[in-house]
């Protein structure tokens, strides 16, 4: 195995190994702290992260305003004070080694205002900005204010040539580094675009080479690419490891930081890990951000499969093979379906799946009267934690606050979820039932020697076990 050696990033020499961020409340800044502790970048999640009462204690995410646009202020409140609480923690036990970096989601709600509010009230406390989902121009803007290094995270060179084009040259003695996520291997919210199967994944290395080359056209021939998705043993990226045709390599770790001593997740979370087979992670389009994602196929997942399997088109009008009348909702509103569709209905109907939801793409959706009262409130108790969710259609932007589009029962309420797993984990029935992000490498928690007999390491523990390759 070659030899991991520092290289510089941010200002500064550092192991070339990353926490990667995972939001809600997941990378904490007791994570981030002894990441940096032990000389490589701790991150930070600023995706409503928690903050905490005079005794330490977790202060509950509770809305009270009684519409969605003051409800999105109680969150980006909820933000901004759970960023600098975090940032405090990280800093005090990093104890000026390493990096410290926050990671956002471009599409979440208030992204900007929450990422500068944080930094304006966290000053020397951050020292790099990461940041994806969706296409952040403004980074590179908003570092430049506050003086800290940004880390784009894209999955192409196609995308980073956009970005610089329109924006970070402006700011290009600030750009840290950048990341590349896979996104057929990362977990959480992946890039893949229209032009990309999702079953069928694509080798990194060409990918990050003609990412480098871009970089090469642009005189950043030495700023670091950080490889995301898929990192477990550093042996099986010995090649790319001094090469001189990709250039200074970091490596970010996801999902191998979720099972340490410091990680906040529960006991169920990570009884799970363990256990967690090839095949039990699965590729997705459910999330109301439109994007792909990673994560355990438990029975949260499952029910939204089942749930989009039952699914007919429909018409308002006897039009082509749409022909057979059908009453929807408690007016029975006739629409039209064709007459196979219609059989497969009353199938479900007998099964008890017998509430109908319209979709936005004129098609209904078919599940138990609790699944649509579940369903129906959690699109009226939004709070806006996305810039735009297709589940609630809810958006940002006035006048309207509206993505324009019916709300869509085939997604889910994103934040509801994210919260009860990173408070509620040590309950299986919460895990089994909640969206559980992971990694495609999840599986390989069971297979590998270092976990055996249920061992969870410290974090320096596992950094240590990192730079021997394995």
């Amino acid at each position: 195995m070659r030899a991991i050696n520092a290289i510089r990033m941010g200002g500064m020499e550092l192991l070339p190994l990353v926490e990667g961020g995972k939001g809600v409340a997941i990378s904490t800044g007791i994570t981030a702290g002894h990441w940096a502790a032990s000389g490589a970048v701790g991150t930070m999640s600023a995706v409503n992260a928690d903050s905490y009462d005079a005794d330490g204690r977790i202060i509950p995410q509770v809305y009270s305003g009684r519409t969605r646009r003051e409800r999105h202020e109680e969150l980006i409140r909820y933000a901004i004070a759970g960023g600098i609480a975090q940032a405090r923690r990280a800093y005090e036990i990093a104890g000026g080694k390493g990096r410290i970096h926050a990671n956002i989601l471009w599409e979440m709600g208030g992204a900007e205002r929450v990422i500068t509010g944080i930094l304006e009230q966290a000053r020397g406390l951050i020292n790099g900005l990461t940041c994806g989902a969706g296409m952040p121009y403004r980074l590179s803007e908003i570092a430049a204010r506050f003086n800290v290094h940004y880390y784009p995270i894209v999955s192409s060179a196609r995308a980073f040539n956009a970005l610089w084009k329109r924006a970070y040259n402006k700011a290009a003695s600030l750009l840290g580094g950048v990341v590349y996520e896979d996104p057929w291997l990362a977990g959480g919210h992946n890039g893949l675009s229209n032009s990309e199967d999702p079953a069928r994944p694509e080798d990194p290395f060409p990918r990050v080479l003609a990412l480098r080359q871009t970089m090469r056209g642009f005189g950043l021939g030495d700023t670091p690419i950080i490889m995301a998705g898929g990192v477990w043993w550093l042996e099986e990226w010995e090649h790319w490891i001094d090469n001189a045709d990709l250039g200074p390599i970091a490596f970010q770790f996801g999902t191998r930081p979720l099972l340490t001593q410091e990680s906040p997740i529960g006991d169920a979370w990570k009884r799970k890990l363990l256990t967690l087979k090839k095949g039990d992670i699965f590729l997705n389009h459910f999330s109301p951000t439109g994007f792909y994602s990673s994560a355990v196929n438990n029975a949260f997942l499952q029910e939204l499969r089942d749930r989009n399997e039952r699914q007919v088109a429909y018409s308002a009008e006897p039009v082509g093979e749409h022909q057979a009348p059908y009453g929807v909702g408690p007016r029975q509103r006739i629409v039209y379906l064709a007459p196979a569709d219609l059989a497969h209905v009353r199938a479900w109907e007998a099964a008890g799946f017998s509430e109908a939801l319209r979709t936005p793409d004129s098609t209904l959706i078919f599940v138990t009267p609790e699944m649509a009262r579940e369903i129906l409130a959690d699109q009226v108790a939004c709070m806006g934690c996305l810039s735009q969710c297709r589940f609630s259609n809810w958006a940002q932007t006035e006048p309207a606050f509206s993505n324009g589009r019916k709300a869509d029962p085939r997604s889910f309420c994103i934040q509801k979820t994210l919260q009860a797993v990173a408070h509620a984990s040590d309950s299986d029935e919460v895990m089994e039932n909640n969206l559980m992000f992971s990694g495609h490498n999840g599986f390989r928690f069971a297979i590998d020697p270092f976990y055996s007999n249920g061992f969870i390491p410290t974090v320096r523990q596992l950094v240590e076990r990192i730079l021997t390759g394995r």
